[in-house]
């Protein structure tokens, strides 16, 4: 996690993709978290996801899947609320 991208491309299960704003990023106990948003064409708001890598090292691209464990969530949420201090989660 040296260099933090500006936008990544998730693809759903549908095989859709969709574009995230990369707006922070952490590494808690081995696992790098992603803090995304992204902006519905239809509407004026950003939706934010944490996503987890949960990549094995034989994979040549990261594989990212949205964070919906409750007190990982919750945990992690509370270290990029520390980082961004102006950003509020829900």
């Amino acid at each position: 996690m040296d260099k933090k991208p500006d936008e990544i491309i998730f693809t759903t299960e549908n095989g859709e993709q969709e574009v995230f704003r990369v707006l922070e990023q952490t590494r808690l106990g081995g696992t790098d978290y992603l803090l995304v948003s992204t902006t519905n064409e239809n509407e004026d708001e950003e939706e934010a996801l944490i996503l987890k890598d949960i990549s094995k090292d034989t994979d040549e691209d990261a594989i990212y899947d949205i964070v919906e464990d409750e007190k990982e969530l919750s945990l992690v949420a509370e270290i990029f609320q520390e980082l961004l201090d102006d950003i509020e989660l829900y």
